[in-house]
């Protein structure tokens, strides 16, 4: 394993540690999770690998292999934000440093660390490789300190170091799913109370993440106007159901009955949310019962509603979703994660899908002009760190 050599080449002695975290994609219930709704996602079998020994000189030393850079954090001076020259850390580093902060923060023991660290998730994709490294060095401390902590547990702080120390403001949705995966098994996850359920996808079936090729540009501006219209649109229907804390607590039916004293815009939005809960929970009964083309049909509405009342597809995604429909093989398609760029989530029949992706990447190329990379998944399980012998 090149991970174990390149730590031998690096610190001079085999790890004590090797662990794994995986990515997710999310396969329902989109832009819910700030509703307080519930989810749908499924970790994957792309990861975060990380070989890690522990040191008793109170500093991390890191080693991106990816990236093929290196830093060194003291853990006395996390807060700074600093490595061990006094210069600010490279955003890269900033996702184990947090962790170490946020594990710190909540009483549980940190050591000094040498560790190398690669990644087989394609970056930037949507597919979640920030919380797949947290995750993935939560799971080290825990294993080298000793200390018992649940995997919820570990995946709040997790949340916490990328929202208080790396500033960016993820649900629980992504670390959840890297620490909870199932092999095989969808995660129904209700952000409000936290239960969680694993759900047996179709056995005949893989996952199918295409990506677009598009990044995602506006999504941070594009993301928070969709928020605070989400609010609007609580705060407007709390007029007629003054009970509501979030769009989760309306009904389809209380919807019907209200929507229309909410402008445009903002009705179009609460309209995806109300629906794609609805959705969801709906999804849930379809995979006890191993229905793939239920569920699959609920995956197209989801993508119709993300494209035309949230507005948050692109030209390409709607292209990738309309080209998967006409594929043999093919239950269900659409966009995952944010949107305005980057993947779709596919739920094919296996004996179809070498040539479901063949005709996939072909027409899109055609179609777009430009190159979708395709990746064949299953669901996996989370994250675990493993004594190395």
């Amino acid at each position: 394993m090149e991970l174990i050599s390149t730590f031998n080449e690096r610190f001079g002695c085999a790890p004590a540690i090797l662990a794994r975290a995986p990515g997710r994609v999310n396969l329902l219930g989109e832009h819910v999770d700030y509703n307080a709704g519930p989810v749908l996602p499924a970790a994957i079998d792309r990861a975060v690998y990380l070989a890690a020994s522990a040191t008793t000189t109170g500093i991390v030393q890191l080693f991106a292999q990816d990236l093929k850079k290196q830093a060194s954090i003291r853990l006395d001076e996390l807060e700074s934000k600093t490595d061990l020259d006094g210069r600010p850390l490279p955003r890269w580093a900033l996702y184990p440093a947090g962790v170490a902060w946020a594990l710190q923060q909540a009483g549980l023991a940190v050591s000094g660390l040498q560790a190398v660290y690669a990644s087989d998730i394609p970056i930037g994709s949507g597919l979640s490789s920030s919380a797949a490294v947290e995750m993935a060095f939560a799971v080290t401390w825990q294993a080298l300190g000793g200390w018992q902590a649940k995997r919820m547990t570990l995946a709040q702080l997790c949340q916490r170091a990328e929202n208080e120390y790396v500033g960016v403001a993820c649900g629980l949705m992504d670390q959840f799913a890297s620490a909870h995966g199932v092999e095989g098994h969808a995660l129904y996850f209700d952000t409000r109370s936290l239960e969680w359920e694993a759900l047996p996808l179709p056995g005949d079936t893989v996952l199918v993440i295409a990506d677009s090729g598009v990044r995602r540009n506006l999504a941070s501006s594009a993301y928070n106007q969709r928020r605070a219209e989400c609010e609007q649109a609580v705060e407007l229907l709390r007029g007629y159901l003054p009970r509501i804390q979030t769009l989760r607590d309306v009904s389809p039916t209380e919807f019907a009955a209200f929507s229309e004293s909410l402008p445009p815009v903002v009705r179009r939005r609460a309209e995806h949310v109300v629906k794609e809960i609805h959705r969801v929970h709906t999804a849930v009964t379809a995979l006890r019962r191993g229905e793939q083309q239920a569920f699959g049909a609920l995956m197209y509405a989801g993508h119709a509603s993300l494209r035309d009342l949230y507005e948050a597809s692109t030209p390409e995604l709607d292209a990738m979703v309309d080209i998967a429909r006409g594929l043999l093989g093919c239950y269900g398609a659409r966009l995952t994660g944010a949107g305005f760029g980057g993947c779709t989530i596919n739920l094919v029949a296996k004996s179809q899908a070498a040539d479901f992706i063949q005709g996939l990447q072909a027409t899109y190329a055609r179609r777009t002009g430009q190159q979708a990379q395709v990746y064949l998944c299953q669901a996996s399980e989370g994250a675990k760190a493993e004594i190395h012998h």
